[in-house]
């Protein structure tokens, strides 16, 4: 098992979620977060001042998925979040070692 995360542009979140739900993923955590990457931000004037905005408005996407669906919910969610512009992302995969259903005590994929 695999925890997919991924940090897009806001306004992609729709078209993502679409994607992925279009392959079978069922769940998934969305959290706004703010950050910057190699974009540094960028500066706006504010009644005459100008000044500078590091942190740009993100939202990361988390989801658990089985082995077998890895590289589709990749392929999903870089295909949906692309402008093909400085800033759309980073998806990062990280080993899951087990995840638990707290209602049914469910362990590992079914818990999925």
């Amino acid at each position: 098992m695999k925890l997919i995360v991924a940090i897009i542009k806001p306004f992609k979140l729709e078209e993502v979620k679409e994607a992925l739900s279009q392959i079978g993923i069922e769940g998934m955590t969305v959290t706004e977060v703010k950050g910057f990457g190699r974009q540094k931000g960028h500066t706006e004037i504010y009644r005459g001042s100008e000044y500078t905005v590091d942190f740009l408005p993100k939202v990361k996407v988390e989801i658990a998925v089985g082995d077998e669906l890895v590289s589709k919910t990749i392929d999903a969610i870089v295909k949906s979040a692309k402008t093909g512009k400085i800033g759309d992302g980073k998806v990062f995969i990280l080993p899951l070692e087990d995840v638990i259903r707290i209602r049914t005590e469910e362990k590992g994929d079914a818990a999925i």
